[in-house]
């Protein structure tokens, strides 16, 4: 029963040099309590923000991030994942890298960038399994785990599933304006409190269901604290969300500098086969990780009965991958072209 690690880290940015180091704290820890897979949370290197920094951050193949996921599953004999911003061809991913303690690197990119994260990556293509001597390892990032076609892809495929995210919760943001006045989503309307609890009902709910009909273990790493970022094209996103919540019209002169504060959804967890929680992390721990042993099948399973129906209203992923990538996505095109030049550490 090989033991599998969640981590979590403080997702407020910080120097790529400071996060790897704090990074590698907790992987050696982690390691030492007997992990054979650790897996960090979704741009682990960066901390998570709506900023153009994250062009000028991106890095090659061969980058830092990179290297040193690889030099520390090597020094720690232990299979090691993370997410960066990658370049590759002129075009910037979301991409994780899962890398063996013998240098072998299996690469999965994020298919949907949630929202405004549109900004500042392009979609990915196709799923990756990684056929490990732990067993065939499925991947995905983040906001991907709502879409059920991709757990579908994975069916019969896999032993294990992993995540790496670092979710905002989006359902309960608090919206920051140059006047000093502040709105919550309580103050939208109704539909936007109907949305208050996608952020667990994805990641908590969704993935402990969708274990269960793969019957597979599956690990999530996730982001903690809080963070306050600008949001890319706010004036547009404001425009969108009129029709849905007009007392924002009054505001719509200062959205130019709007920000926006996050806390991250609670689901650094490790999910057993039947869809239990075996170990689990809460917000308060902080940077921290979670153990567990999970049992391998020892034949590959299949899926049981007919795929569990997502339990995210629909709305949000209208709002999620049609209406805030399709307002961002042109600040990625000039993002992406100006990119260029070693990473900024």
């Amino acid at each position: 029963m090989p033991k599998i690690a969640a981590l979590q880290m403080d997702a407020h940015p910080a120097s790529t040099a400071e996060r790897l180091a704090r990074a590698e704290a907790l992987v050696t820890a982690a390691a030492a309590a007997g992990a054979q897979l650790v897996v960090l949370p979704e741009l682990f290197n960066l901390g998570y923000a709506y900023h153009d920094d994250n062009f000028r951050r991106a890095e090659p193949r061969d980058g830092p991030t990179a290297t040193w996921l690889q030099a520390t599953a090597g020094r720690l004999n232990v299979h090691l994942a993370g997410s960066l911003l990658l370049r590759d061809h002129g075009d910037i991913y979301n991409t994780l890298l899962l890398c063996a303690p013998n240098r072998r690197v299996w690469r999965y990119d994020k298919r949907y960038p949630w929202a405004w994260e549109r900004a500042y990556f392009r979609p990915g293509h196709g799923v990756t399994v990684a056929q490990t001597d732990l067993g065939a390892i499925g991947m995905l990032i983040c906001w991907d785990v709502a879409h059920l076609e991709l757990w579908r892809r994975y069916a019969g495929q896999v032993d294990l599933l992993l995540i790496a995210s670092c979710p905002p919760d989006a359902g309960r943001p608090v919206y920051h304006f140059p006047s000093g006045d502040r709105i919550t989503v309580e103050q939208l309307g109704p539909l936007f409190r109907r949305l208050a609890d996608a952020g667990r009902q994805t990641f908590d709910t969704l993935v402990r269901q969708q274990a269960a009909w793969l019957g597979v273990p599956v690990v999530n790493s996730t982001g903690c604290g809080s963070v306050t970022t600008p949001i890319p094209n706010g004036m547009a996103s404001m425009l969108a969300m009129l029709p849905l919540a007009p007392r924002l019209l009054r505001y719509l002169p200062q959205t130019r500098h709007l920000h926006v504060t996050y806390t991250f959804v609670p689901c650094g967890q490790v999910v057993g086969a039947d869809g239990a929680v075996l170990a689990a992390l809460t917000q308060a721990q902080g940077e921290s990780f979670t153990v567990a042993a999970v049992a391998l099948p020892a034949t590959r399973p299949q899926p049981r009965g007919p795929q569990p129906a997502s339990p995210v209203p629909r709305p949000a992923y209208w709002i999620s991958d049609g209406l805030l990538p399709a307002l961002v996505t042109p600040v990625y095109r000039r993002g992406a072209r100006r990119a260029g030049g070693p990473p900024v550490l």
